[in-house]
């Protein structure tokens, strides 16, 4: 049983009225639904989850339990993600070609999806301030596939430094008060209070100044949250409304059971119930908010300056591929059909401390901690070239011939880090691995039928199931 604090219960009382009762019933009484969106990205393949329960207006999304140990979950073929948490990402409508910003992007359910709709063309910048969160988050955009994201760990103001006026589309999940997932996450019920609600406010329009300044004239911001406070929902869309002069604009979502956001809790503007929210009791997922907001045309906001620092001097970190490392990695490449953002490795890679990678963007990025830039094909060491996971993740998304299917006993074994003996020895090399027809990873075949284990060490689940 859930114990909800008093100064919550009285606060929603006087909000909801008579469907006070019904969200408290649903946030004691009710199981937290899980869901899953499917990889479009990835070669259309088969997966062993039951399809039968779509999460409506929601494109390859479905009710449904996903494993970390799974091979479609190893793959990149599934996303498990709360299902009213999808929506912000949907309601987007990102298009391919577009300059896209999460700003609040870890774990990266949103900005897998992101990267989805731009279907490698264009750019994402995925952001977080928390560093041990970035590093899940570019684990999980590099499972997925994705070629043109930019993985930064900053501060929003520092990000708005470098990239003022330039994204098409910005995304802001805001780090808030948590309300919506307490059936979720109960912990969360032990430091709500109304004096945190209004900390996680005054947080929320630090976030978003600095993302007013990093969207272009005419440019559509998205900001929602996961919590019910119209303190952190419809008052900072008001907030946003009245100090940016930003359009609240309409949100379709078709099939979809949501209510609209109510201009009473904020300042009377009708333009609120534009935006919407997502209630536990509506049967869909958990608690969300999410608008949709547009820059004027006409504005354009001067980011803040710096303070001067002195540096030394860096020499070029980055360079050209040499002819000679060409022809290290080209043998490699070989036996692999390769997909359209492959098609000129050799003339567009760039090659930083021997991590040979595609760029997703060379500009605006001095001095930002980037974890990852593009994607990485590998690494070039003495005399040979090693290939990346991230590789083996972009080349599943063709048909591919260089591929050993493995059974069970030796898909937990691999995922586990061991070396396997007695496979099959026509191939040789680097060979991408697939279980249940899904790839997963390379390993390289030696001549006496033992595939070397390149599982990244990082990823390895370290107790078979």
């Amino acid at each position: 049983m859930l114990k909800l604090p008093n100064e919550f219960t009285a606060k929603y009382r006087k909000l909801l009225g008579p469907k006070a009762d019904q969200l408290f019933a649903a946030m004691n009484d009710k199981e937290p639904k899980k869901a899953f969106r499917i990889n479009a990205l990835k070669q259309k393949q088969d997966i062993g989850y039951a399809l039968s329960k779509p999460v409506l207006g929601i494109n390859n999304a479905y009710y449904g339990q996903v494993s970390g140990s799974d091979p479609e979950w190893v793959s990149g073929m599934v996303y498990s993600q709360e299902p009213a948490a999808m929506f912000p990402a949907q309601i987007a409508q990102v298009k391919p070609g577009e300059k896209v910003l999460d700003l609040c992007a870890a774990p990266g359910g949103k900005s897998t999806a992101l990267a989805e709709q731009l279907r490698g063309d264009g750019l994402l910048v995925a952001n977080d301030i928390s560093s041990s969160r970035t590093k899940v988050l570019r684990e999980n955009l590099e499972r997925w596939g994705v070629t043109n994201a930019l993985i930064t760990n900053e501060s929003p103001a520092r990000l708005a430094q470098h990239f003022n006026n330039f994204f098409d589309k910005i995304v802001v999940d805001a780090p808030c008060s948590g309300e919506g997932m307490f059936r979720k996450n109960p912990d969360a019920v032990s430091y709500w209070s109304q004096d945190y609600v209004l900390t996680c406010q005054s947080r929320q329009k630090e976030i978003l100044a600095a993302a007013t300044e990093m969207l272009r004239p005419g440019g559509e911001l998205i900001y929602s949250t996961c919590t019910f406070a119209p303190e952190e929902d419809e008052q900072i869309v008001s907030w946003l409304a009245q100090t940016y002069n930003f359009e609240i604009l309409p949100i379709t979502l078709s099939n979809t059971n949501c209510a609209a956001g109510n201009p009473d809790w904020a300042d009377q503007n009708p333009a609120l119930t534009n935006t919407v929210r997502f209630w536990p009791f509506d049967e869909l997922g958990e608690g969300q908010f999410v608008a949709r907001l547009q820059k004027p045309a006409s504005s354009v906001i001067t980011k803040a300056k710096s303070q001067r620092q002195k540096r030394k001097r860096e020499k070029a970190s980055t360079r050209h591929l040499t002819n000679q490392e060409v022809e290290l990695i080209a043998p490699v490449l070989k036996p692999f059909n390769l997909p359209s953002a492959l098609s000129e490795w050799s003339t567009r890679c760039l090659v930083s401390h021997d991590h040979v990678f595609l760029p997703a963007l060379t500009t605006n990025i001095a001095h930002l901690k980037i974890l990852n830039n593009g994607f990485e094909l590998g690494l070039l060491k003495k005399n040979r070239f090693e290939p990346s996971h991230q590789l083996a993740m972009v080349l599943s998304q063709v048909e591919q011939k260089q591929v050993l299917e493995l059974n069970q006993p030796d898909f937990a074994a691999f995922l586990h880090g061991e070396t396997l003996r007695g496979q099959d020895k026509k191939m040789q090399g680097f060979i991408l691995l697939s279980y249940q027809h899904l790839i997963f990873s390379f390993g390289k075949n030696t001549r006496d039928g033992v595939l070397k284990n390149f599982y990244p060490k990082g990823l390895r689940i370290l107790k078979k199931d």
